[in-house]
């Protein structure tokens, strides 16, 4: 069967986190997708396990190794632009511990289905009553924050440009968006987005781009971002304002 779907799971040192059986559940009842895994020069027993994963995969999950860790933003440009060549119609990318569940891949894909419009689809952590998003108090309102300065350089109001859950069309104008590395380490997100903003202008990219509102999120203990990243993520987001 072709490959309809395929999504690329940036990891680093994610041996304590990984969680195989989801990822082959998640293959077994897809047979139009594919998983493709950048271990970002792990040195844990990252690497051994998503080699296990892969041979029980027959065929559909693959293994991209960096030679040393690069950071999210390298991994993900660098899969995202191999699952590109893969050709497949839909591509995205997703967190490796799973905060957003891989069901909600069927959302997003149904989304694209009925909005032939929209090229992105990104998961969004609103807690809504009946909807299961746990998330640190902290974070959240950090989030907030930073989502408002994201909305303010991006010319677009953008609730979550940070979850690690999105899908979008692989012939779109966002895959243009991943044709060079990203400068940012910590907030690629919200560059990718600027480079699609400025290709297509404000307004058209509003039309094309959709918030999904998740309905499961569940903050995984390990994250490797550090208080301090904070003033390198806001350094960044000026680079991104002046067009750096």
């Amino acid at each position: 069967m072709t490959i309809r779907t395929r999504l690329v799971v940036p990891c680093y040192n994610e041996a304590a986190r990984l969680r195989p059986g989801d990822f082959l559940d998640f293959l077994a009842a897809r047979p139009d997708a594919a998983l493709l895994f950048v271990d970002d020069g792990s040195t844990d027993g990252t690497g051994r396990i998503l080699a296990e994963l892969a041979a029980r995969a027959e065929g559909r999950a693959e293994v991209l190794t960096l030679p040393r860790n690069a950071g999210k933003a390298r991994a993900v440009h660098e899969g995202v632009a191999a699952a590109l060549a893969g050709g497949s119609e839909l591509v995205g990318y997703w967190d490796a511990d799973l905060s957003t569940p891989l069901d909600a891949v069927a959302s997003f894909e149904e989304t694209l289905a009925a909005l032939p419009r929209v090229d992105l689809v990104m998961g969004a952590r609103v807690k809504l009553l009946g909807r299961d998003i746990q998330r640190l108090a902290t974070r959240h309102y950090a989030g907030r924050v930073f989502a408002t300065a994201a909305s303010l350089v991006l010319g677009l109001g953008v609730y979550d440009t940070q979850c690690g859950a999105k899908l979008f069309r692989s012939r779109s104008g966002v895959a243009d968006a991943f044709r060079e590395p990203f400068r940012s380490k910590w907030i690629f997100d919200v560059e990718m987005l600027a480079r699609f903003v400025r290709a297509v202008g404000p307004a058209e990219a509003a039309s094309r781009i959709y918030e999904f509102p998740l309905l499961r999120w569940r903050h995984a203990p390990g994250s490797k971002l550090m208080p301090h990243h904070t003033l390198r993520a806001a350094w960044d987001l000026l680079l991104i304002a002046i067009g750096g």
